[in-house]
């Protein structure tokens, strides 16, 4: 029996050391978020997780994809606007991977690719509109560059979740102009709201011109209530009504 171990001590201590060269190639763990594409013989085999997976030592080669929410951030670009304003503008792009084996078998480098589509898109997309829709529409152009990103990535697998400008810079120059334009603009209103201010009180002053016209009495009682009002702020102050029959003799004379 001693000399039987003696003979396969030597084999023992080689399939070991074999097995435990091989076994951590031939099984794989991967997580909840990840997947395993296999190649057998260089031929695609599918994508395999998450969990436990095995595959053949020197013949399976396993590229791990992950298929979380990937961000990019989108390098500042110069753009001119449809109403010919340069302006550098920056953006984020949220992706992540829903097709695995499109995303390894037909693109080399999909964030890479991805980031250059988003490149091309932004100057595209912002060189289509102008600068007024560019700061104050900002939503619509981001679902638009979220769109066509998305359709030209589609058949590599990925999905384009969002698409976000961050910031837009323009020249001093054209903030200077935008200021005055803007305070332009605000004088204006002003003048407008006080045009109507004066329309509105001179339409209410001939409906009480008429109302007096068709009541004269109405002018006495107006005269009275003036009277009560200038007495309470100024208690010193006496008041002798004339009626101005009195005077229309001596203004018939003139």
């Amino acid at each position: 029996m001693n000399e039987l171990l003696l003979h396969l001590g030597p084999w023992f201590i080689i399939l070991l050391a074999l097995a435990l060269i091989l076994l951590p190639q031939m099984a794989r763990i991967l997580r909840e978020y990840e997947r395993g594409v296999i190649f057998r013989w260089g031929k695609l085999k599918g994508a395999k997780g998450p969990g436990l997976i095995f595959l053949i030592p020197f013949i399976d080669r396993m590229v791990k994809m992950d298929l979380r929410v990937i961000t990019i951030d989108v390098p500042k670009q110069e753009v001119m606007t449809r109403d010919n304003v340069p302006a550098t503008v920056d953006a984020v792009l949220y992706f992540r991977v829903v097709d695995p084996q499109a995303a390894v078998v037909k693109v080399e480098n999909f964030l890479k690719a991805s980031a250059m589509i988003a490149q091309t898109t932004l100057r595209s997309v912002l060189g289509q509109s102008e600068l007024d829709e560019l700061l104050s529409h900002r939503e619509t152009i981001n679902l638009k560059l979220q769109e066509i990103i998305d359709r030209q990535t589609e058949p590599w697998g990925i999905k384009v979740t969002s698409v976000e400008v961050r910031d837009v810079v323009l020249p001093d120059s054209m903030k200077r102009a935008m200021a005055k334009q803007a305070e332009a603009e605000r004088e204006r209103r002003a003048k407008i709201v006080n045009a109507e201010g004066e329309f509105q009180a001179a339409a209410k002053m001939v409906q009480a011109a008429a109302m007096i016209a068709e009541q004269p009495i109405a002018l006495q009682l107006r005269f009275l209530q003036t009277m009560v009002e200038i007495s309470s702020e100024h208690n010193t102050t006496s008041f002798i009504p004339l009626p101005s029959e009195l005077f229309r003799p001596f203004l018939q004379k003139l």
